[in-house]
C-alpha cells in the first residue's frame, strides 16, 4: 500500500486528474444529450421514452464507432508531442480532419440505410412508428459530431483539454434550452414533442463543431500546425496507421455499447415499460461510465507520452495510477447508486411501474461499476501503447460470446425478466475487466 502512496504515484494521480477532469466533463457531454432527451421526453409519456430507447440503441452503436475511430489519432499525437515533432503533428491534424469528416458522412449514410431495420426486431408498433422519424433526424448530427471529435482528440493528444470541455458544456446547455422550447412549445416555438428533441440535439451539435474549429484554427497554441498545413499531403501509410488504431478502438466501443443496444431489443420483447425502465437505468449508469471514459482518455495520453519517451516504468505507473483512480471513483458511485436507487429514476420518469423496475436495475448497475470502470481504463491504457487488436477480441468475447447469451438465458430461460438481461451484461463486464487488466500488466512489462 505504501508504493501506491509514494511520491511517484501521488505525482501521477495529480497529473492524470488534471488531464482527465476536462475530458471527463467533455465525454459526459456526449452522453448528456441522450440523458436530457430521455428525461424531457419522459414527461410526455412512456411510449415516446421507449421510442428514444429503441432509436438510441441503433444511433449510439454507430455514434460510438465514429468516436472510437477518432481516438486513433490521440496516442500518435501524444507520442509525437513528447518528442516535440511539430511536423508530424501537423500531418496528423490534416489526416484527422479528413478521416473524421469522411467517417461522419459514411456513418450518416449507413444510418439512413439502417433505420428501417428497427421494423425487424418485433418491437411494439407504436414504439417503432415514433422511433424511425426520431432516428432519421438524429443521424444528421453524426457529421458535425465526428468533425468535432477529430479536432477534440487532436487537442487532447497535446494535453489541451479544457476548451473542448467548455464547448461541450455550452452545447449541452443549448440542447437543454432548445429541448425546453421545441418539445413543449415555449416562447412562441411550436410544440413538436418527440421530434423537437432530435432537432434540438442536431442544432447543438452543429454549434459544437463550428466552435471547436474556430478554437483550433485561431488559437496561438496551434498556429505551428497550420503554418504548413496546405503543404502537407495525405498519405496512404499514415491513413492506414491511424485507422489501424482507430477502427479497432471503434469496434471495442461497438461491442460493448452494441451489447447494451441489443439488450434494448430483448427487453422490448417484454414490455414498453421494461424498455423505458432500461433506458432510465442505462442513462444513469452511462453518466458514470462516461466519467470513467474520460479517465480512460487521460490514461491513453499519459501512457502514450511515456511510450514516446521509451520509459517502461513511466508507462506502468501512468496506467496503474489511472486504474486506482477509477476504482476509487466507481466505488463511491456504486454506494451512491444503492443509497439513491429510489430517487435517481425520478429525474427521468413519473410512471410507477417504470420507476419500480428502474430502481432494481440501478442496484444491479451499482455492482458492475468497478468492472465497468476497470475495463474502459484498460482499453485506454492499452490504446496508449498502440495495443488494440487483442483488446478488441477481448471485448467481442466478453460481451457477445458470454454476456449477451447469458442475458438471454437469465431473462427468458430462467424467467428473470429485465433484471436477468442486466445480470448477463454484468457478467460480460466483469470478464472484460479482468482480461484487460491482465493484458495491460503483461504488455507493459514487455516494453
Amino acid at each position: 500500500m505504501k508504493s501506491l502512496l509514494s511520491p511517484n504515484y501521488l505525482s501521477n494521480y495529480r497529473k492524470t486528474l488534471l488531464l482527465a477532469y476536462p475530458v471527463v466533463l467533455s465525454q459526459l457531454g456526449h452522453i448528456m444529450v441522450g440523458v436530457v432527451d430521455t428525461a424531457m421526453v419522459g414527461q410526455i409519456g412512456t411510449v415516446p421514452q421507449a421510442a428514444v430507447a429503441l432509436s438510441n440503441s441503433l444511433y449510439m452503436l454507430v455514434l460510438v464507432f465514429g468516436l472510437g475511430v477518432s481516438y486513433g489519432i490521440t496516442p500518435l499525437v501524444a507520442a509525437a508531442d513528447s518528442k516535440k515533432d511539430f511536423s508530424e503533428n501537423a500531418l496528423l491534424l490534416k489526416h484527422s480532419i479528413i478521416i473524421n469528416t469522411v467517417m461522419g458522412i459514411l456513418l450518416f449514410i449507413l444510418l439512413i440505410l439502417a433505420s428501417p431495420v428497427l421494423n425487424l426486431f418485433h418491437q411494439k408498433k407504436e414504439v417503432v412508428d415514433m422511433a424511425i422519424p426520431f432516428l432519421n433526424v438524429m443521424m444528421l448530427g453524426m457529421i458535425p459530431l465526428c468533425i468535432f471529435s477529430g479536432f477534440k482528440q487532436f487537442t487532447e493528444g497535446l494535453s489541451f483539454t479544457r476548451v473542448a470541455m467548455l464547448i461541450t458544456i455550452g452545447s449541452n446547455l443549448l440542447n437543454i434550452l432548445l429541448n425546453y422550447l421545441m418539445i413543449f412549445g415555449h416562447w412562441g416555438f411550436p410544440a413538436m414533442g418527440l421530434m423537437g428533441s432530435c432537432w434540438a440535439s442536431f442544432i447543438s451539435r452543429v454549434v459544437m463543431a463550428l466552435t471547436m474549429f474556430i478554437y483550433v484554427y485561431y488559437n496561438r497554441h496551434f498556429k505551428v500546425y497550420w503554418k504548413d498545413f496546405n503543404k502537407k499531403s495525405v498519405t496512404k501509410a499514415l491513413t492506414k496507421k491511424i485507422l489501424g488504431l482507430g477502427i479497432p478502438s471503434g469496434l471495442q466501443w461497438v461491442f460493448e455499447v452494441g451489447a447494451f443496444a441489443f439488450a434494448v431489443v430483448m427487453i422490448g420483447w417484454i414490455s414498453p415499460n421494461a424498455q423505458a425502465a432500461h433506458q432510465v437505468a442505462l442513462s444513469i449508469a452511462a453518466t458514470t461510465y462516461m466519467m470513467a471514459s474520460g479517465l480512460s482518455a487521460a490514461a491513453s495520453v499519459r501512457v502514450g507520452n511515456q511510450l514516446g519517451l521509451k520509459n517502461r516504468e513511466g508507462v506502468r505507473t501512468a496506467g496503474f495510477s489511472a486504474f486506482i483512480i477509477v476504482l476509487a471513483f466507481m466505488g463511491i458511485m456504486a454506494i451512491c447508486f444503492i443509497l439513491f436507487r429510489n430517487y435517481l429514476p425520478l429525474l427521468f420518469s413519473n410512471e410507477p411501474e417504470v420507476l419500480s423496475i428502474s430502481a432494481s436495475l440501478v442496484v444491479i448497475a451499482a455492482f458492475f461499476q468497478l468492472s465497468d470502470g476497470t475495463q474502459v481504463v484498460g482499453l485506454g491504457a492499452l490504446r496508449g501503447m498502440k495495443d488494440v487488436k487483442i483488446p478488441t477480441f477481448i471485448t467481442l468475447f466478453a460481451y457477445w460470446i458470454i454476456g449477451l447469451p447469458m442475458s438471454y438465458v437469465f431473462a427468458f430461460k430462467l424467467n428473470l425478466g429485465v433484471q436477468g438481461v442486466w445480470y448477463g451484461l454484468s457478467l460480460g463486464l466483469g470478464l472484460a475487466a479482468i482480461l484487460l487488466f491482465l493484458r495491460f500488466n503483461y504488455v507493459s512489462k514487455r516494453i
